[in-house]
């Protein structure tokens, strides 16, 4: 299990494959708060929205960096919004 106050903000966040997720907002309980700079608008013409990550992907925190067991793109499978 990693350590969830290593996760700093700003920290990039990537995939297993290396591909860039998103920015570390804050850690929100058991989630990951992305930054809205990454989120690309909704389909519905909305601007950007936060999305969030689970806490239980992160396979590890190295510095600014937090490294996900997912794949870049199964993360983004997985983003979760606010309602």
């Amino acid at each position: 299990m990693v350590d969830v106050s290593q996760i700093k903000e700003h920290a990039e966040v990537i995939g297993a494959d290396g591909v860039h997720v998103g920015t570390v907002d804050h850690v929100d309980g058991d989630r990951i708060k992305l930054t809205k700079n990454d989120s690309p608008s909704t389909e519905d013409g909305q601007g950007a929205k936060h999305h969030y990550l689970p806490v239980g992907l992160v396979a590890a925190v190295e510095g600014d960096t937090v490294r996900l067991s997912a794949t870049g793109q199964n993360a983004q499978d997985l983003f979760e919004e606010d309602e």
